[in-house]
């Protein structure tokens, strides 16, 4: 079994339900460890259709003071073990308020993830992708890449979140493009360099509650993660509390279809390995 989830959001941002009951949720799920990584507040200019800025903003140190009490509970009493965690958006052109932001609070950890490229949300509009010939597509990926390659640069992130979101709206472009040796080539650098930076790629159940109806991140990256040794986490991105470890069964069959035997999770920034059961 997978007991270990890093990846889940409240209603403090777009989720639905409050941190304590996230927590129920865990422990019903027979969790060992979960991390609250909710979104950071984003800067003007860096907006989605259904904008949650105001309310995070307004309410994040109530969150931070709620998932505090969860874990220092969770720590006293036993069960499962509550990590505070954040996930923050790499935002080329902002990257001051990225790095202000990793630094507010004392995090157990920091999720990295590409939703801009440039001030795009591509995950936003996704009918926007409908009229994309491949060769743009290609472009966009591209882009993704370079932008992710640069959140990995920062040394800002312990984990890499989603790894081919940009996959959401155009999965089989996408997996056309990654039939090329020179994606291939990209991808492999990409996570020599994640790699070399101590951070962990996280796999991810989320992708099947969306448009493209797979796992994060595809099976190349799992092939090159493996031979190059690198660590991984798992993550249900959960918004609601029926998303808690959803789908772990199925990422468990997966990853050890690859040769994984543990994954990772990160207190104070430390990186601790738990073997899958």
């Amino acid at each position: 079994m997978i007991r270990v989830d890093l990846h889940m959001h409240t209603r403090y941002s777009h989720g639905r339900d409050e941190p304590r009951a996230m927590y129920a949720a865990a422990q019903a799920a027979g969790l060992e460890i979960m991390g609250f990584s909710e979104h950071s507040p984003r800067p003007l200019g860096y907006d989605y259709t259904r904008e949650y800025r105001e309310e995070l903003s307004r309410s994040l140190p109530r969150y931070v003071d709620e998932v505090v009490e969860l874990r220092d509970r969770a720590a006293r009493e036993g069960g499962c073990q509550v990590l505070f965690g954040m996930e923050m958006d790499w935002l080329d052109g902002a990257e001051a308020f990225v790095r202000e932001a990793c630094a507010a609070y004392p995090f157990d950890y920091l999720i990295g993830s590409v939703h801009f490229l440039g001030n795009w949300g591509y995950d936003d509009v996704l009918e926007t992708w409908d009229a994309f010939s491949q060769g743009e597509c290609e472009k966009h990926y591209l882009d993704y890449f370079a932008a992710w390659r640069r959140m990995i640069a920062s040394g800002l992130f312990n984990i890499a979140a989603h790894p081919d979101l940009i996959k959401i709206a155009s999965v089989d472009r996408f997996h056309r493009w990654l039939n090329t040796s020179a994606a291939e080539e990209l991808i492999g650098t990409a996570l020599q360099e994640l790699r070399d930076a101590g951070m962990a790629m996280e796999i991810s159940s989320a992708g099947l509650r969306k448009p493209c109806r797979e796992i994060y991140p595809a099976p190349l990256f799992m092939r090159l993660a493996r031979e190059l040794n690198v660590p991984v986490s798992f993550a249900s991105d959960a918004h609601t509390t029926d998303d808690v470890a959803y789908g772990f069964p199925r990422l468990l069959t997966y990853a050890r279809a690859f040769g994984f035997t543990e994954s990772v999770s990160f207190r104070k920034g430390h990186m601790r390995r738990h073997p899958l059961e």
